[in-house]
């Protein structure tokens, strides 16, 4: 049988070109190697504040991107993390084990109050242990992560360990798998491609959009003008020619950049036609699914039901194991 592999989607607002090379092209690889379970985790996106009226919007948002991206509903399962209450069931039960020291380690904890220091809750700094929770719940082995995750999947298998000496083995311990994506800098080209710092083209960006938002992006800053040769090498936008352009427009770029025989406009209008061909499929699916959110209802319903028969099966050892039947 293949390993179980369990991943986590926050509904946040618009999943990006950073979120597609960097993780859900790799999860839809993965679909083959794996038993792959894939959850929007709205539970996680209420540690900061948000607007109520919003997050049903977000989650359908997320569910259909995702789906238009290559996450199969067919071959993979996609639920909601509060359709199944035994996530937050077994977080509480992790937390009697789990020590306060480590979660005070935790460096995501650390910046995440810098960010909200008008809100720095009791969830934010338990949000280590309800991961580890949806990942033992389904007793997944495998979890796709970038490497500022990597904390919480080593305290995910120090939980999994404690348990499993104090009550007897029941979960195995999960091994996260980096994504070989490099890091995706912003439109900026200073920070990493964020929502909140709105440096990022949606994967269901129009092709107008696109364009508006290319055309200012920051290239090689040492090139003042036209005449000037660039370096490729230095240039944010290059590492998205990488990922979009054909080969021998990357090739070519890379030489005729150096030579000035290029602008940064005309490099700019081949990546944007590029990135276009690229992502109309998905932005065309997405248009469909919304527009349908019965059908996508259904599908996160009936993966629920899914996910609910592996939680009911785990809580029922869980609990016999700790004497609470």
């Amino acid at each position: 049988m293949k390993k179980r592999l369990f991943s986590g989607i926050q509904p946040s607002g618009d999943v990006h070109i950073g979120n597609y090379l960097g993780a859900i092209k790799n999860w839809v690889r993965m679909i083959e190697q794996y038993e792959c379970i894939f959850c929007i985790v709205d539970y996680h996106a209420i540690t900061i504040e948000y607007e109520p009226k919003e997050m049903q919007r977000r989650i359908l948002n997320a569910a259909a991107v995702n789906i238009a991206a290559g996450l199969d509903p067919n071959r993979c399962i996609i639920f909601v993390q509060s359709h199944v209450a035994e996530h937050t069931e077994l977080a509480w039960i992790l937390n009697t084990i789990t020590p306060m020291g480590h979660l005070e380690r935790m460096t995501q904890f650390k910046d995440k109050a810098k960010q909200h220091r008008e809100n720095i809750n009791a969830g934010l700094f338990t949000y280590p242990v309800l991961q580890a929770a949806d990942i033992l719940l389904y007793k997944g082995k495998a979890v796709p992560i970038g490497e500022d995750q990597v904390q919480h999947i080593e305290l995910a298998r120090e939980i999994a360990r404690k348990f499993n000496m104090r009550y007897g083995e029941t979960f195995p311990e999960p091994q996260e798998v980096l994504s070989e994506a490099p890091r995706i800098m912003g439109l900026d080209g200073k920070t990493k491609m964020s929502k909140s710092l709105g440096n990022y083209i949606s994967l269901v960006e129009t092709p107008e959009s696109i364009w508006k938002k290319l055309s200012t992006a920051v290239t090689d800053e040492n090139r003042k003008r036209r005449t000037d040769p660039g370096n490729p090498e230095i240039c944010n936008l290059f590492t998205l020619h990488k990922h979009f352009s054909k080969k021998e427009q990357i090739d070519r770029i890379n030489v005729v950049c150096r030579s000035a025989e290029i602008g940064c406009i005309e490099c700019k209008k081949i990546l944007s036609e590029n990135i276009v061909e690229a992502l109309t499929h998905i932005r065309c699916k997405y248009e469909q699914l919304i527009k349908n959110s019965d059908q996508l209802s259904d599908i996160l319903h009936a993966g629920a039901k899914k996910c609910k028969d592996i939680a009911n099966s785990t809580m029922a050892e869980v609990k016999k194991k700790m004497g609470l039947v």
